[in-house]
């Protein structure tokens, strides 16, 4: 009896614990609360720059603009194009609508001299499956269009063939009935050899280009566990189909390959394996080692990013002010982030940036993966910018934009908060100085920049574009890679194209090659393109004539002509190449731009294979062209599936050899990396250590570094290290408060397409 009054004591005491701590801890949160007030979302200091409605000159078309232009094209019964939802190869079909980019003297008298505002236009990509090409057109004026120009020759110089388009949601849904009718001739197998049925499928991966040559649509398709990270799970099966006519009830099977071995016909296949003359694949069930949830529970929330005084940026539209920056921006379905008009204390530094493509090819022993070489502009690097995860693809308090899409749809898709705008302490000072010797100081300021960012999910690679505003003057593009490798089935031979990362599964080898657009206008259109670099001369010491010694030297080169400026991936490179105008600063040096390029890319493709031409953009580091309205991009929709004979060859732009000298000058950038597949890229790439980039640095441009003008300057003395006049760090003690965070929310699964609504 005893022992259960003390049992109950206990308890009760237990419980009269834990009610005393909650108030307690209830208490203290109210204190803490009362202490750190809650952040305000409104702007402390005024911004130092003003938006411009100018900007919308680069604006993405908005919905409204879509549809118009949507409606405008169908209603033009010449056109002859089909209103049908989801479009069959044979179709007429209203493929893509997006912002046709104004002629640059046009922008410039508009923006710079008061001219008169561009008209606003779209182009518009129609195939014509039922007559065997494809057209560009350029509509307007928007909003209300009244006219249509066919402007393909005009663009590429050549008509544009059927078998150039690339493959449609409508012709994949065509293909998966198909494949559908090749496992119900092969159930034996499918069951026996991947446990397939009608409860459970297969998923497919193509390989590309589709073929060996201009005019071939045939496909080998590889199929891979229906798994979380389904790239890493092949099962040894491929099937090539060749379905180059825009009649479905044409298509066939050419060749199989299954568990290594090469058959004819699904015939052939079959009668083998029941006569047990192939090396059979035995059903296994498979770890789900692709999976990326979390392996462990998360306890606690890493370091969040906050702005205690407000934003100190705005984003009114498609413009941009930050500090000494401005800039307009947008997201082109094909070719991705891109930004105009960067300006900085409101001179214009940079025309254009943008993404232009990215490519990889791959080495295998397996038909999937030995002729696959993606280029990704062709498919739509923008098209997949989809949803970004607040708090893990970007800071919680970004700013977030959303974009919309005409590309394979019926209307125009929009994608919630695709873009994001973001100030980031970048976890180090910009510059530094302890003074301990004389004049006990220390000088300092954090390097807090601007980063604008957008993520697309293409098939398996996840690419993270970020263009990158510094207080010093500098603008850094780059791309970091991650989601899933693509692998293939381990077989004989398969080793030496990559390693082996899980039962049966080889990761790989492959390149990333990255294009960037960097049209740079220093002071003006009328620049030139200088190299500098070092080199050791034999001097004689002035105090020592006899005595020599090896110094290093400073050696300028003007480079002044296409092919000079031509910079090839594969030969020496001088370490400074500069974009530079006639004017000079304050000590006399010509005021220029600097491109850095961080790249860690593996070889490009020989030019002797024919699908070289499609991405001759990558034989160059860097390569410097004259400025032309007609040289927009450095690949197009259709070097994809038609590589062999592509719509755009970069080399010619470099062919005509034009004078780079006192002219408008645009940098191609080619960066990236190899990627040699490991254990560690299971079940996912990390993007630390995978990517490339290229920094824009000011060089002799300014007087002196303008980051000194900036307010983030921290300056210490003996006596003053309490002081706020020179140090905002002093007052955060005083000054602390907690974020108003809005409620988390994510949407990006809405309208995504779904395999059951493809079949």
């Amino acid at each position: 009896m005893e022992k259960k009054r003390m049992n109950s004591l206990v308890k009760w005491t237990l419980i009269l614990f834990v009610l005393a701590s909650i108030i307690l801890n209830i208490v203290l949160i109210g204190i803490h609360s009362s202490r750190a007030p809650k952040c305000s979302a409104q702007r402390v200091h005024p911004l130092r720059r003003k938006h411009d409605e100018r900007s919308a000159v680069f604006a993405d078309l908005s919905r409204e603009e879509y549809l118009q232009v949507q409606q405008f094209m169908l209603k033009q019964n010449n056109l002859e194009i089909s209103t049908n939802q989801i479009s069959k190869p044979s179709d007429n079909f209203l493929f893509l609508i997006d912002l046709s980019v104004p002629k640059k003297a046009d922008v410039l008298a508009y923006l710079d001299r008061n001219g008169a505002k561009p008209t606003r236009e779209a182009t518009v990509v129609v195939f014509y499956g039922a007559k065997g090409y494809i057209k560009e057109y350029v509509v307007g004026p928007l909003p209300n269009p009244t006219y249509v120009n066919d402007v393909t020759m005009e663009r590429y110089h050549a008509e544009l063939p059927i078998s150039a388009r690339t493959v449609t949601i409508g012709e994949y849904n065509l293909l998966f009935q198909f494949l559908g009718d090749v496992f119900s001739k092969l159930g034996k197998i499918m069951k026996e050899s991947f446990d397939m049925g009608p409860d459970k499928q297969l998923n497919a991966f193509e390989q590309m280009p589709r073929g060996v040559r201009t005019g071939d649509r045939k496909t080998w398709i590889s199929f891979f566990r229906d798994m979380s990270g389904m790239y890493i799970h092949p099962v040894g099966f491929e099937v090539l189909v060749d379905h180059q006519s825009v009649n479905a009830s044409e298509w066939k099977v050419e060749k199989l390959l299954y568990n290594g071995q090469y058959f004819d016909s699904i015939d052939a296949l079959k009668d083998k394996y029941d006569k047990d003359l192939v090396k059979k694949i035995v059903y296994k069930e498979s770890p789900d080692y692709g999976s990326l949830k979390p392996r462990n529970k998360p306890l606690q929330v890493g370091p969040q990013l906050f702005n205690a005084e407000g934003k100190r940026y705005s984003v009114s539209n498609n413009h941009v002010v930050y500090m000494d920056w401005s800039f307009a921006f947008g997201l082109s379905a094909l070719t991705g982030m891109r930004v105009f008009d960067v300006r900085f204390n409101d001179e214009r530094i940079v025309y254009e940036l943008s993404v232009q493509e990215a490519m990889s090819v791959y080495g295998s022993v397996t038909p999937g993966m030995i002729l696959t070489k993606f280029l990704d502009s062709s498919i739509g690097i923008g098209r997949f910018a989809h949803e970004l995860v607040r708090g893990v693809d970007c800071p919680y308090e970004a700013s977030y934009v959303d974009t919309y899409r005409y590309i394979d749809v019926p209307k125009p898709v929009r994608f919630r908060n695709s873009i994001c705008i973001f100030e980031h302490n970048m976890g180090q000072p910009l510059r530094r100085h302890f003074s301990d010797f004389f004049h006990h100081s220390y000088g300092g300021m954090v390097n807090s920049a601007l980063v604008f960012r957008t993520i697309t999910a293409i098939g398996n690679y996840d690419y993270m574009w970020d263009f990158i505003f510094y207080q010093s003057g500098s603008v850094e593009a780059k791309v970091h890679a991650t989601g899933y490798i693509s692998s293939s089935y381990l077989v004989d031979g398969a080793l030496r194209h990559g390693h082996q990362v899980a039962e049966k599964v080889l990761g790989n080898i492959h390149t990333h090659f990255i294009n960037f657009k960097v049209d740079l206008d220093v002071l003006g259109v009328k620049n030139f393109f200088q190299t500098k670099d070092m080199e050791y001369v034999n001097v004689s010491l002035p105090w020592m004539p006899d005595h020599y010694a090896m110094v290093p030297q400073l050696v300028e080169k003007q480079l002044k002509t296409e092919k000079e400026a031509a910079l090839r991936y594969d030969t020496k490179t001088p370490r400074y190449l500069h974009i530079s105008s006639n004017k000079t600063n304050r000590w006399g040096h010509q005021r220029s731009y600097r491109l850095q390029v961080f790249s860690f890319t593996g070889d490009n493709l020989p030019e002797s294979q024919a699908e070289e031409r499609a991405m001759s953009w990558a034989r160059y580091k860097v390569a410097i062209t004259k400025h032309k309205d007609g040289e927009q991009t450095s690949s197009s929709l259709y070097s994809q599936n038609d590589i062999w004979s592509p719509a755009v060859d970069f080399s010619k732009y470099i062919e005509d050899n034009e004078s780079i000298e006192d002219e408008d000058l645009v940098a191609w950038v080619t960066t990236g990396f190899l990627h040699i597949p490991h254990s560690e890229d299971i079940p996912n790439t990390v993007t630390v250590g995978n990517g490339g980039g290229v920094l824009l640095r000011p060089h002799n441009y300014f007087d002196m570094d303008p980051s000194i003008h900036s307010a983030d300057s921290v300056y210490l003395s003996p006596g003053s290290e309490d002081s706020c006049d020179s140090n905002r760090m002093a007052c955060l003690a005083q000054e602390t408060c907690s974020p108003v965070l809005e409620p988390f929310t994510y949407e990006g699964f809405d309208g995504v397409m779904k395999f059951e609504d493809w079949v």
